[in-house]
């Protein structure tokens, strides 16, 4: 009996050390959670018949530490969740390693190859779109007008009414300051916006209009500032509508200038641009904190196509093992609950990081001399009781 008791304890702890030298070879794996083996009795009825492994505990919702790599595609979630993915027979798949990238078709995948799951995104609103594979636009973004132009800064009070009354632009003597906007067409072409300063009488500032350098437009702006060197709570709205020559739809732009101010001193431009953007090529793709996967083009626009989702369970350390890095949802761990970065139990995301192994080599190595020893022992056990036979057989 005694030779089964520690014939049982060599076959445990050979699970125990194959547990501890998985740990220790994946110290250095992104996403691994180190397992461990828990020992249990044996008996029969009352009697002791030796140990076994009576399961193996892998420390899931143990984190590791982080890991800064600075690429655009590696995160690392920052508390409990999942990044999702699906294999190619459909199956979800979880996991903490967050290395992804575009393949060849466009779709996101994670180091496995597997597509990455995701919300798509919604043109024009913050909410989150239909959840499944994230596809990553790989051409080019078409160009789009502009339609407003935002300037503020601080006219000076100081300026003395231009001593040419009537404006030319070819003069400078008819205006006390230019300023250029560019904006752009829907064919993206670019065009330059002028825009003249003439101080009035009082507290009143005359803006005059040019496109490309040309004559100057029909239409000006008024901005009557009060003796605090305000503009109206609504300041005076202008539309310019613009006939461009190079075939394209005539450009109606919006000309805002809130927060603008007139007070003594030096003229001062904080704020001077227009919306829209001429046509672009992907050059990369690259995500954000808040899990937003951002597509980037030449023309430098970046577009969010999607919001990776992060799934968590009610039992997230009965998830069944697939590999050392990634596991599947069974009857025990619950099912998934999908959400984004940040929301519900799920952890924000470290964007440019990627989560370490939480294995403790130190930890590893002690339970290391102390499967040895025991393994010694059993050993012992083992050949005494072979030494004991052999001496009732010659004694016989």
């Amino acid at each position: 009996m005694s030779f089964e008791i520690a014939l049982s304890g060599i076959q445990s702890i050979n699970t125990q050390l194959e547990a501890v030298s998985n740990n220790i070879a994946n110290a250095g794996t992104y996403g691994f959670k180190s397992s461990r083996a828990n020992f249990s009795a044996m008996y029969a009825g009352s009697q002791a018949t030796g140990v076994e492994v009576g399961s193996m505990t892998q420390s899931i919702g143990l984190n590791g530490g982080v890991t800064t790599t600075g690429r655009g595609l590696d995160a690392a979630i920052d508390g409990r969740g999942f990044f999702v993915s699906r294999d190619s027979q459909g199956v979800m798949n979880y996991s903490r390693v967050g290395i992804f990238s575009a393949n060849k078709d466009g779709l996101l995948v994670d180091s496995n190859g597997r597509a990455v799951q995701g919300y798509a995104a919604v043109k024009g609103s913050t909410a989150l779109g239909v959840m499944g594979n994230i596809n990553v636009p790989t051409g080019q973004i078409p160009a789009v007008a502009s339609t407003k132009v935002n300037y503020v800064g601080n006219l000076s009070n100081d300026w003395a009414v231009p001593p040419v009354t009537t404006f030319d632009p070819a003069v400078s003597g008819s205006y006390n300051m230019a300023k250029q906007s560019v904006f752009y067409d829907s064919l993206g072409s670019q065009h330059t916006l002028s825009q003249y300063f003439v101080k009035g009488t009082g507290t009143n500032v005359t803006v005059h209009y040019a496109v490309d350098g040309g004559t100057p437009l029909a239409t000006t702006t008024t901005l009557a500032f009060s003796n605090l060197g305000a503009l109206p709570p609504v300041p005076p709205a202008t539309t310019l509508n613009i006939t461009t020559t190079n075939g394209s739809a005539p450009v109606v732009l919006d000309l805002n200038y809130a927060g603008t101010t007139l007070n003594a001193g030096e003229a001062i431009t904080t704020t001077n641009s227009a919306d829209g953007y001429t046509s672009g090529t992907f050059i990369g793709v690259e995500m954000a904190a808040d899990g937003s996967v951002m597509a980037k083009y030449s023309n430098e626009q970046r577009q969010v196509v999607a919001t990776v989702a992060l799934a968590t369970f009610a039992d997230e350390g009965s998830l069944t093992a697939v590999s050392d890095t990634s596991w599947t949802a069974n009857a025990s761990s619950g099912s998934a609950l999908y959400g984004n970065p940040g929301s519900g139990l799920a952890g924000k995301l470290n964007t440019g990081a990627l989560e370490r192994s939480n294995v403790d080599i130190t930890s590893e190595l002690v339970g290391l001399m102390t499967s040895q020893r025991n393994y010694q022992a059993n050993s012992k056990v083992i050949s005494t009781e072979n030494q004991m036979i052999q001496s009732l057989m010659q004694a016989l």
